[in-house]
């Protein structure tokens, strides 16, 4: 168990991302049985991807608890991967700035916060090795 706040800001946000994406995808499993989809096998699929997408997610968030590096990493490259998504709802051609915005602070947020871990990490894993010596 981490004793760093900040390493546990981190992952408790990083969770609530992939407790998101399982209420995204709770949504989907809705949709897709009341028959709201257009194409079922497209929907199946999306489904079975955010089902992937939101076990990972979470598994980083657990990871980052424990003081795991790839947890970190995953959680790095989710953060620009949900900065990708604020930029497309941001910009183009059915843009909403706001909700762009609502998607981005989050993300800076967390991203901010796991670079803070990470180097947090590498310090502690510099004195550890300087230690053995």
């Amino acid at each position: 168990m981490p004793t760093n706040p900040v390493t546990r800001v981190a992952a408790a946000l990083v969770a609530l991302e992939g407790l998101a994406l399982l209420a995204l995808l709770g949504w989907q499993i809705v949709a897709v049985v009341q028959g709201d989809t257009e194409s079922i096998d497209s929907a199946l699929a999306l489904v079975v991807l955010s089902a992937v997408g939101a076990a990972a997610v979470c598994a980083f968030g657990v990871a980052i608890w424990r003081g795991r590096s790839w947890g970190r990493s995953g959680g790095i490259v989710t953060q620009a991967l949900i900065l990708a998504v604020a930029l497309g709802a941001a910009t183009g051609a059915y843009a909403h700035p706001l909700t762009g915005l609502a998607i981005a602070v989050p993300a800076i947020v967390t991203l901010a916060l796991l670079i803070l871990t990470a180097r947090d990490a590498g310090r502690a894993a510099r004195d550890g090795a300087s230690g053995d010596r």
